[in-house]
């Protein structure tokens, strides 16, 4: 009798000792939540959890590249996210840095691919691609819009000195400098030089070191590799309302109503840098001959290649984007023919 007495009361403390360690690691799960900015359901006011078939509902991620129009289009989907119901994320990296450490990575994808009350959902944010899939949770749908690379340079040199028409008032990093960019280029100074355009290929190839080696020919493959492989839909911002409406006919949930929205003109061109100055010819060319510029350009031009490619096939004979190209027919169970 003693030695079953002795047992239950093992049993007991063992119990106590698991159901301890349970609150323990619940605990320290929520504070980490808090320090780290990781949101949970309950975060949200009023939400309530929803049906696991969530977890099938598409998750788009926009890493968006600087002065590439994205403001405008991003705005463009917080204004049909009450219409198409979709959650809309802004993802901050500290010191608005585009490296993400691998720590982090595998934090955000786990955090995005298993918060399905927020779902379906658009995250957008300014980082280098990186895949889901290689840490072992499933890929979301990516998207990018790129820029002719010299226009976005020139666009970007000239909104850090004069800010744009979207903040007005913010002082910006080069604020009262009235160096023209022609003037930057016959002086050699840092923010005119021609490896400053080498971001784009960077966005696109990822997380790698190598990817950041400006002027390297495997950035380059691996980007071009990864807007065929990795992405579901990269446009240009030259041919915003084309990609608007492939986005609209490829994932028509998330994206209904946009290019009716574009064409509208309230958001179209949202943001303009508040003074520009066009470049010389002789500047044009000294930008234009050099090796990044051409790797950029490669990149840009291949992109409108595939671009081209994905809508061709898009299109009808009437010249009319269609979502569905296919039907189901001759469907058989087990009791025989379903639909003819």
């Amino acid at each position: 009798m003693r030695i079953i007495l002795m047992h239950k009361q093992f049993s007991l403390l063992l119990t106590i000792v698991f159901l301890a360690f349970i609150f323990i690691e619940w605990q320290i799960s929520s504070l980490h939540n808090q320090h780290t900015g990781i949101i949970t359901p309950k975060d949200i006011p009023g939400n309530k959890i929803r049906e696991t078939t969530n977890k099938f509902l598409p998750v788009v991620l926009y890493n968006r590249i600087p002065k590439s129009g994205s403001t405008s289009f991003t705005n463009l989907v917080y204004d049909l996210s009450k219409q198409n119901e979709i959650y809309i994320l802004h993802i901050n990296t500290t010191g608005n840095k585009l490296t993400v450490s691998l720590a982090d990575q595998i934090s955000l994808a786990w955090n995005i691919t298993h918060w399905d009350a927020v779902k379906p959902a658009f995250y957008h944010g300014h980082f280098y691609y990186y895949s889901f899939s290689s840490l072992g949770f499933q890929n979301p749908y990516y998207i990018n819009i790129l820029r002719e690379p010299l226009d976005r340079l020139v666009s970007h040199y000239y909104f850090l000195r004069y800010g744009d028409d979207y903040r007005k008032g913010l002082s910006r990093k080069k604020q009262g400098d009235k160096t023209t960019f022609d003037q930057c280029i016959d002086r050699g100074e840092y923010d005119c030089q021609p490896k400053k355009l080498w971001l784009q290929i960077p966005m696109m190839c990822g997380q790698a070191a190598e990817c950041l080696k400006i002027g390297s020919s495997w950035a380059l493959a691996e980007a071009k590799k990864n807007v065929i492989t990795q992405y579901t839909l990269v446009g240009v911002t030259e041919r915003i309302d084309e990609f608007v409406e492939v986005l609209e006919a490829i994932l028509p949930s998330m994206f209904r109503g946009m290019s009716k929205k574009y064409r509208e003109g309230t958001k179209s061109h949202l943001r303009n840098t508040l003074h520009k100055e066009p470049l010389s010819e002789q500047g044009i060319a000294k930008m234009k001959n050099s090796k990044i510029y051409k790797m950029e350009r490669e990149l840009y031009d291949f992109t409108v290649n595939h671009f081209n490619f994905i809508k061709k096939q898009l299109t009808d004979t009437n010249g009319e984007l269609v979502s569905n190209g296919f039907r189901y027919e001759k469907v058989y169970g087990p009791k025989g023919m379903i639909i003819k």
